[in-house]
């Protein structure tokens, strides 16, 4: 029987925890159905990964089972990437161009192909035993590696493009959804930054070195996976998006283009936000706000974002801000919660809402009250 180590034991946990929540948000009732969908069938193939630090107990002899699973490797990140995509922009969908994602799976396959897919298990047998010798090893691991660098930029360069857009035109604590996908970016990318280094070991270190590396690497896996755990729980209705097509104020305005604002306009917007309290509405987006005021959305963009130099999120949250501050300081109104409070002036998170009025008055809401 094989020896069960530490990275064994590590590896039956995590690929059983990950089965179990990608079961879990597969049948749980969302309207993010495609997103959870992504998100799911990627806990799966990281299972499939997982089993990796177990296969010779599942596989006692190397057989094309084995090889095909190894190679659902290349399907991870693309399914990642579209996973992405599908939470920043709420009109994401998926389409048939979607399909050239699949191209290194194929091309890892077709490179199997002629000495394991084709040999006789006595020739797997004997190709397994020289394994990280072969080309088709050396190919693989590098082309992984590649493979999940540029998925990983791509997925940044996406966010960061759908955040920009958030900020621009929408108010509410959506922005948490952007705080987990990079919170998911950013453990994604030290997961192989430590798979990379592993590897590294196997190729050209010791086999001491490669086992501590390994056993790091379950662990961190393991981590990992009990964080998507956690934030599913948590937070079982992610997420939101933004609409695609949405432009920045960038795209159709010049930077240094000088625009001919009417000064009444000004006017008009901060009367209104000071007399109607729009904000207090925490769907409240600048399509919304530029219908209420009877006035061209892309106008009131551009007066915000350009003449006024703010995003729409920070312009709102400023007046939400003035209004929990006045709440705050009545003294009529110190019974009521700071939770109490965020609800009352737009916000629908608490962190959401301690970060916002730190942003703005250097201290947080419990300080505010104490220091008034």
């Amino acid at each position: 029987m094989e020896k069960i180590d530490l990275s064994t034991v590590i590896g039956f946990i995590t690929t059983f925890i990950s089965l179990l929540l990608a079961f879990y948000i597969f049948s749980v009732a969302s309207k993010n159905k495609v997103s959870n969908k992504l998100f799911a069938s990627y806990l799966i193939l990281n299972a499939v990964e997982y089993t990796g630090f177990f296969a010779s107990l599942l596989f006692p002899e190397p057989n094309n089972l084995l090889v095909a699973s190894r190679e659902l490797s290349y399907l991870q990140m693309p399914i990642f990437y579209l996973y992405i995509l599908s939470v920043c922009y709420s009109d994401f969908k998926l389409q048939w161009k979607h399909l050239w994602h699949i191209t290194p799976y194929i091309i890892g396959n077709l490179v199997m192909t002629p000495r394991f897919y084709l040999g006789s298990t006595a020739e797997k047998i004997e190709l397994f035993h020289n394994f990280n010798q072969l080309y088709e090893s050396i190919f693989t691991h590098i082309a992984l590696h590649l493979q999940s660098t540029i998925y990983l930029i791509a997925g940044f360069i996406a966010l960061k493009k759908a955040q920009k857009i958030f900020l621009e035109n929408y108010a509410n604590s959506t922005i948490e959804t952007y705080n987990w996908l990079f919170q998911l970016l950013l453990y994604t990318s030290i997961l192989y930054f430590v798979a990379i280094i592993k590897n590294i070991f196997k190729f050209f270190g010791n086999q001491e070195y490669f086992s501590y590396s390994q056993n790091i690497l379950t662990i961190v896996v393991l981590v990992v996976v009990c964080w998507y755990v956690l934030k599913a729980l948590k937070y079982p209705n992610l997420f939101n998006g933004v609409d695609s097509k949405t432009k920045l104020t960038t795209e159709f305005v010049e930077k240094d283009q000088k625009h001919n604002i009417d000064l009444k306009e000004i006017k008009k917007l901060r009367s209104y936000m000071e007399t109607e309290k729009p904000y207090l509405n925490p769907s409240l987006s600048i399509r919304n706000l530029a219908e209420e005021i009877k006035m061209n959305s892309r106008d009131l963009s551009v007066l915000i974002n350009q003449y006024l130099d703010k995003h729409f999120f920070d312009f709102v949250n400023e007046y939400r801000i003035e209004e929990a501050k006045s709440i705050l300081k009545n003294p009529e109104k110190k019974e009521i919660t700071v939770l109490e409070i965020l609800y009352e002036v737009g916000f629908n998170s608490k962190s959401s809402f301690n970060t916002a009025f730190k942003k703005h008055t250097g201290l947080t809401p419990t300080q505010f009250r104490k220091n008034k």
